[in-house]
């Protein structure tokens, strides 16, 4: 695995460093990557996220926090100059193992600063019981994405302010606050700096690869991308319509909220909102499997038959989500 860098220094967006892994993901398609990057306050929101339902909106823009919608799944987080983002870009087309493979390195590298790490059985990395780092999955033809936090202080106050997170996902913890989830690398570690725990994460997690800079061209192509993130309607997302809302957390899925749209008794269309994870255009597949049936639970199931949805969703399977909609 290679380590990417930049041949500056000079302050980005977060868009920038989510469109330099679609760059690296399909300029070098045989060569895996390693890279990490810090920004200014900014709040990253899940793909299938409502914006309004997960930030506070109003506040981000009234502090000047820029907000961010991602292409993977998963959940909002926050970002600023007290932690810093990885990115792993590999060839893959499964999600478990390029999850597991990904935070099993990056526990490891915590485990020789002497922390108590360890990966759990989804996408987060823990310091004992509390996280440290949230990761996500973003997937394109033969390439997988993973990208995710690492905490080595936080910002209280921005972090209350910006995110709303769901009763419902905080029941499923069993806790009273996101802050009382989390844990930094500065409270284990309150000699180490930021700085030197960077370099250490860099010297260790891409061990054996070699370095690649990128250049003004590479750069150039980068920022084509990162116009994509920039679009109004990209941010605003697939806010839904529907006039029924089935909403549940599901183990080994997430959060994961249906919006279906029904007209005189046949569905029309189906959105998916939340911090699950796919690997393709689910509710798309929903849509074109579904539209024009009667909303009865034996119709939708019958319909289902022909669609692979743990394929597309993992964790989920087609009771489960029958069982999610009825």
């Amino acid at each position: 695995m290679d380590l990417v860098v930049i041949n500056d220094s000079r302050p980005r967006r977060l868009a920038f460093y989510l469109a330099e892994e679609e760059y690296l993901a399909k300029a070098y398609p045989d060569r895996d990557f390693f890279f990490a990057w810090q920004v200014s306050p900014s709040v990253i929101v899940g793909r299938n996220q409502l914006l309004e339902r997960e930030i506070n909106v109003e506040y981000c823009r009234e502090h000047g926090i820029d907000m961010i919608r991602r292409k993977s799944g998963g959940g909002a987080v926050v970002a600023d100059m007290n932690n810093i983002m990885f990115s792993y870009i590999t060839s893959s087309d499964d999600v478990c193992s390029t999850f597991s493979e990904y935070t099993s390195m990056v526990a490891s590298a915590l485990r020789r600063l002497g922390l108590d790490a360890s990966d759990n059985s989804r996408n987060d990395i823990l310091i004992g019981s509390r996280k440290v780092s949230g990761n996500a999955y973003y997937h394109l033809p033969g390439r997988s994405i993973v990208h995710g936090t690492m905490l080595y202080d936080f910002d209280p106050v921005l972090m209350s302010n910006t995110l709303r997170p769901s009763e419902t996902k905080l029941a499923s913890h069993g806790v009273e606050s996101a802050r009382s989830r989390v844990t930094t690398i500065r409270e284990h570690l309150p000699e180490l700096s930021l700085a030197d725990f960077l370099d250490h994460m860099l010297r260790t997690v891409p061990e054996g690869g070699t370095t690649l800079v990128l250049d003004d061209d590479d750069i150039a192509e980068i920022e084509k991308i990162e116009k994509e993130y920039s679009s109004p309607d990209w941010l605003t997302g697939r806010n839904p319509k529907g006039t029924l809302h089935c909403e549940k957390r599901i183990d080994g899925v997430g959060e994961i909220g249906v919006d279906i749209c029904l007209r005189r008794g046949l569905i029309e269309s189906v959105a998916l909102t939340g911090d699950f994870f796919e690997r393709t255009d689910t509710a798309g597949a929903l849509t074109a499997a579904l539209a024009g049936l009667p909303y009865e639970r034996e119709a939708v199931a019958e319909a289902l038959e022909k669609i692979e949805i743990r394929e597309m969703i993992p964790g989920m399977d087609t009771e489960k989500f029958i069982n999610l909609i009825f």
